[in-house]
């Protein structure tokens, strides 16, 4: 009684105090007492409580639904009848609401099924219950019917803590009872208050997928109601949700697939193609186009494979689903962009035709199909490419809308892309410029309209990638066209996204030079105009100078001006710092084309300004530098970067990065602490290794030292990274050997010294992340280096204390690491190292094992589990009968209420599968089902947590 008092006054706060904190302490409090093994009892009496206002009612129904769901095992075996007398009692009392309650009071119902047998259940299972009691009190049927409506829905519903097989029968239970709920269905589709709901339940178990065949759902009364539903004045909801679901259910797999469901689709078909003309009717409310509308598009969503066929009856589908192509509500027209794409595919993968035997008789049939579709997809072009016009009132929009508009004109995108792969690129070219050159009226004769041209300019954009390189009848006009535009902003920052996209075709065009020259002029607008079309501007000239390399390597020197203004800031340029980095790596890519010689002089005039920009800041001394803002220092570092990753030249970039070198060191030295700086500039470190590779000399020798040292002070996860990069390229250099073993040893050991325990783990994951990146290079590129290093059963050693951290990057990283030494033996060189990883890893195993069956079983989020699965299984595969004891001493530690022996039986079936060789993706589905049953609460998950202690176990050191 002190309880429910209690609650009542927390809820009164919780909804009506004006004090924050009296509202949070008594949201506290309701949750406590939601987890607390009373709240059965609370929620039960104050259900029963005449007196329980909406809020306390709400609160409790939800409550005891989600006991119910989660915490069902809470409750002795005996407890089982009572509280299904009280759900049914709770049920005919909101039988006519309030609706949540009755709905919450229905869940905990269906729940309370899926976890009791029917056997338990008693009365033939819990359809035959309801009939019986649908039966003895008629006057409760609405809140039965709502029960029969939602039980199917709780088969799929995770929420619910019963064991995979448990819910796998309770599937089984359901759907052999499928004609009885249907009989019932059909009962009280008589009452005709209750037509909607009865619906609304059909579609629910129609859900199921239970195969009944096609011939015998054509005539079944609920679907004949559903059908004439369809066409009375007003629509049924209920009605098209079931006619949806039939659309859906005549595909599906258990229902035995099309050839069953013929007659239940040759119904459906005509019955949905009789709305066409509502579609255009301006009567009709607009949530009933809609609902319309959404029929025809899961028509052609289900039916793609029988439409793309080609046949005349499927084009009637086709042309009805170009007329909701055509509806102006973009919510409406965009339910067919899904159909487009998937006939698209169907059309154009050769998979498709394989049935039609050999290749003569294949392209046959693919020409006379896309030659059928050629005019749908025509239109399609047409229909959609206005949809992407700026609205009237752009300037005004919310950022929401904005978003929105964006979406749009994506969505429009690849609808054109999938016509494209169907006309040709060039084809669907032809079509939009029709569009550019009608938009061209409203920017002449004294009109300044440029939303049209615009639209019909994205348009173009969007096809780009599917329009030949020597298309010669329609891309000069779309250039010639594009150098008139007036230079608006929006306009102009489509046109240089068009020119950019079409940078192939320049590089093509036989009279490339000029055009090209016109079309930097268009750039340099771009670049001066509005910050989004100098992006705009600065990504297009970025696609130029790759693509049309050839050409403008010997006009490096009339480039290089742009670049200056770019990185310098001077002029009216309007380039953030950030896309400055795409006219960097443009003019890096020009470099990549010249002689070795040219490149040299070319790479130094490149890194100048930036270089004497950064020598500005490190001239003003150690103690002002050391107080700059990074971005001071990253802003000219990232644009050598991109210098050194995009110029391949490898020599150059190798005397370029020796010449920068006490540059650099400056900066390590002095900025060691920040970890900003530090990011950036082994970054810059990495592509110069990268580009450089053998050619770096003494300079990696000097890098390597740099690091080696200031790691052991400043832990910056980044010196590890840029390790894991000279690792990859060096590793099986044996002139590097010495200075590699030094660093891979002296960065292990102070990493170990950083991370004791889980906390430490915690606390700096991104250590974690790259030091385990770094173990796992070593075993890839020098295992000769660090498999017989004193380190390697000290950093195993400290993997089994981080694996279970939270840190998605830092635990894979483990598991990876571990994984790749249980599958050593699959590398070249592996075999020889297999002593030395058995001395490791056989006297941890047990442990290992442990960790990672803790893992799986819920020290790690469900979301990991495909990772650690693989570790376990390698571990398995790697140690044989070793492993599975292992493995059976861990699981032994959980209780049986938690595993049952069944659940334990195929787990380790699992595992000596994979011990057997049997591949591993076959397995997944045992250990699943374990992780699974092992969560399926809070408690469950807390007691096996509690039986396994991975945190807590006396991890044995070896010498």
């Amino acid at each position: 009684m002190d309880h429910q008092n209690a609650v009542k006054e927390a809820l009164n706060a919780l909804y009506h105090h004006p004090q924050d904190e009296v509202r949070s302490k008594a949201d506290e409090y309701l949750q406590g007492i939601q987890r607390s093994i009373d709240a059965w009892q609370v929620a039960d009496n104050l259900l029963h409580d005449p007196t329980s206002n909406m809020e306390t009612l709400i609160f409790c129904s939800q409550t005891l639904r989600s006991k119910v769901q989660r915490d069902f095992e809470e409750l002795p075996s005996e407890a089982f009848r009572p509280l299904r007398s009280s759900l049914n009692t709770l049920l005919k009392k909101f039988h006519s609401g309030p609706p949540k309650v009755r709905t919450q009071i229905s869940i905990a119902v269906a729940a309370l099924a899926v976890q009791v047998p029917a056997e338990d259940w008693g009365d033939g299972g819990i359809v035959n219950w309801l009939r019986d009691e649908m039966n003895s009190h008629p006057e409760y049927i609405p809140g039965f019917l709502e029960l029969l409506s939602v039980l199917p829905e709780e088969v799929y519903n995770y929420k619910i803590a019963a064991r995979p097989e448990r819910r796998r029968q309770f599937e089984k239970e359901l759907t052999s009872q499928m004609e009885l709920a249907l009989n019932i269905l059909t009962a009280c589709s008589k009452i005709n208050e209750l037509k909607e709901q009865v619906l609304e339940a059909f579609a629910s178990w129609l859900r199921l997928r239970h195969g009944i065949p096609g011939s015998v759902l054509a005539s079944h009364p609920l679907v004949v109601a559903a059908l004439s539903s369809l066409n009375s004045e007003l629509l049924s909801e209920a009605a098209v949700n079931v006619v949806s679901e039939l659309i859906h259910y005549t595909t599906s797999g258990s229902s035995g697939g099309i050839l069953v469901q013929m007659p239940l689709i040759q119904v459906l078909v005509p019955q949905v193609m009789s709305l066409k003309e509502q579609l255009q009717d301006p009567s009709k409310d607009e949530e009933d186009v809609k609902a319309i509308a959404r029929l025809f598009a899961d028509m052609g969503d289900s039916y793609v494979e029988l439409i793309a066929t080609g046949s005349d009856e499927s084009m009637v589908i086709v042309n009805a689903l170009l007329e909701v192509a055509s509806h102006p509500e973009y919510d409406i027209a965009s339910m067919t962009f899904n159909f487009w794409h998937s006939l698209q595919v169907i059309l154009t993968r050769r998979d498709s035709y394989i049935s039609f035997g050999d290749e003569v008789s294949i392209e046959a049939e693919r020409s006379r199909r896309l030659l059928v579709f050629r005019p749908a997809y025509e239109s399609i072009v047409s229909l959609v490419s206005f949809r992407v016009q700026y609205p009237q009132d752009y300037q005004n929009l919310s950022i929401e809308d904005l978003k929105d508009f964006k979406q749009t004109r994506y969505a429009v995108a690849d609808v054109l892309i999938d016509a494209a792969s169907v006309l040709g690129g060039d084809a669907t070219l032809k079509i939009l410029y029709v569009k550019l050159a009608e938009a061209q009226a409203c920017w002449g004769n004294g009109h300044s309209e440029w939303r049209p041209a615009e639209a019909a300019l994205f348009c173009i954009k969007a096809v780009s990638n599917y329009v030949s390189d020597v298309e010669a009848e329609v891309m000069p006009k779309v250039m010639s066209l594009l150098l008139e535009l007036p230079h608006q902003p929006q306009l102009l920052q489509t046109v240089c996204l068009t020119i950019g996209a079409y940078s192939k075709w320049l590089d093509a065009a036989s009279d490339g030079l000029p055009l090209l020259s016109s079309v930097m002029k268009i750039l340099m607008h771009g670049m001066g105009t509005s910050e989004d079309s100098a992006a705009a501007a600065a990504v297009a000239f970025r696609h130029i100078c790759n693509d049309c390399r050839r050409k403008l390597c010997g006009y490096f020197d009339d480039l290089f001006p742009i670049y200056h203004r770019a990185v310098i800031g001077e002029g009216s340029f309007r380039i953030s710092a950030e896309d400055s980095l795409h006219v960097v790596e443009a003019l890096s890519m020009v470099i990549t084309e010249l002689p070795p010689d040219q490149a040299k002089q070319a790479l130094e005039k490149l890194c100048m300004p930036v270089v004497n920009s950064l020598q500005g800041v490190i001239n003003q001394g150690p103690e002002i530098l050391e107080k700059r803002p990074a971005r001071e220092l990253t802003v000219h570092i990232d644009r050598l970067a991109y210098i050194f990753r995009y110029v391949n030249h490898p020599e150059a970039v190798a005397d370029a990065i020796q010449r920068l070198w006490p540059l650099f060191k400056a900066i390590f030295d002095i900025r060691a602490w920040d970890m900003r700086t530090m990011e950036s500039l082994c970054r810059a470190c990495k592509y110069a290794v990268r580009t450089s590779g053998r050619f770096m000399g003494i300079t990696i020798g000097a890098m390597l030292e740099e690091i080696q040292a200031l790691y052991q002070q400043h832990h910056q996860p980044c010196f590890l990274y840029l390790s894991s990069e000279v690792i990859k390229i060096f590793g099986s250099d044996p002139s590097c050997a010495y200075y590699l073993k030094n660093l891979i040893e002296a960065l292990f050991k102070r990493t170990i010294c950083l991370l004791t325990n889980i906390k430490e783990f915690t606390a700096r994951p991104d250590i974690a992340d790259d030091c385990f990146l770094l173990a796992s290079r070593c075993i890839r590129y020098c295992p000769q280096l660090f498999i017989p290093s004193a380190v390697f059963p000290m950093l195993v050693d400290c993997s089994m204390i981080g694996i279970t951290v939270q840190h998605r990057e830092a635990s894979n990283s483990i598991l990876t690491f571990l994984s790749d030494i249980f599958d050593i033996a699959k590398s070249s060189v592996g075999e020889q190292y297999l002593s030395i990883r058995d001395s490791v890893i056989i006297p941890r195993g047990a442990s290992i094992s442990r960790i990672l069956i803790a893992s799986l079983t819920g020290a790690l989020p469900s979301s990991r589990l495909e990772t650690v699965m693989y570790a376990l299984l390698a571990l398995t595969r790697a140690y044989g009968a070793n492993a599975l004891e292992w493995a059976k001493e861990s699981v032994s530690l959980i209780p049986l209420t938690a595993v049952t022996e069944v659940e334990r039986a195929r787990f380790f079936q699992a595992l000596s599968d994979a011990a057997s060789g049997i591949d591993i993706n076959a397995l997944m589905v045992p250990v699943e089902e374990l992780s699974d049953v092992c969560r399926r609460n809070r408690t469950v998950q807390e007691i096996v947590q509690g039986a396994l202690r991975p945190h807590e176990l006396n991890l044995i050191t070896v010498s």
